[in-house]
């Protein structure tokens, strides 16, 4: 287990050990928070498995072509852990936190297994990022396409860039207001972000 690894398995621990700290209340309102970013995710998903999933899945999976998941680590924030686990079941987890404590041999990332993403729900990141080739190619033929792309990239903003109070941000706070810290909670830690709330007037 390298250096990045552990850094996720502590945060997925720390994610278990909030959410059992708060019960099933708690847990429900966090399922309540989340709803409108569910939403979204469905929306993003649907736009890309209707325009994007043919070529993705022969660049990225099948001939690893693509830029995306090349990479044995992927930017993640905190926030992107507690949808998971919300969203997750028990075996999904294992699952996860099994890839995490096993030897990642290649050079694609760790979290990607022969049946796919092991995230039951994908980092943001992940779930909004298309490599140049898919891009010329979709928004080439269907210049529509490209409006809605930019639409939803706009959307993303405001659930993770804190210029406004975001659910990201919020999450973290929950967690932190329970005693719980991890490196992946940049909202809160990461200097540069922490200036785009200041600036926001978001912080005294």
């Amino acid at each position: 287990m390298n250096d990045y690894q552990k850094e996720q398995l502590d945060t997925v621990s720390v994610v278990k050990t909030g959410l059992s700290r708060m019960g099933e209340v708690g847990r429900r309102e966090l399922m309540v928070c989340i709803d409108s970013y569910m939403a979204f995710r469905k929306t993003v998903d649907e736009f890309l498995s209707s325009h994007f999933r043919d070529i993705c899945t022969e660049t990225c999976f099948a001939s690893q072509t693509s830029a995306c998941c090349g990479k044995d680590s992927i930017i993640t924030f905190f926030a992107d852990t507690v949808v998971n686990a919300l969203a997750a079941t028990p075996n999904q987890l294992d699952l996860l936190e099994h890839v995490l404590l096993s030897e990642n041999t290649g050079h694609r990332c760790v979290y990607l297994s022969p049946d796919g993403c092991v995230w039951t729900v994908r980092p943001i990141v992940c779930a909004m990022f298309l490599c140049d080739r898919a891009m010329e190619a979709v928004f080439s033929q269907w210049p529509e396409a490209k409006t809605q792309w930019n639409d939803l990239r706009c959307r993303e903003k405001d659930f993770k860039w804190p210029d406004q109070p975001v659910l990201f941000d919020h999450l973290e706070k929950v967690f932190l207001n329970l005693g719980l810290r991890s490196s992946l909670m940049h909202l809160n830690f990461s200097p540069g972000l922490l200036n785009v709330k200041r600036k926001a007037g978001l912080l005294l």
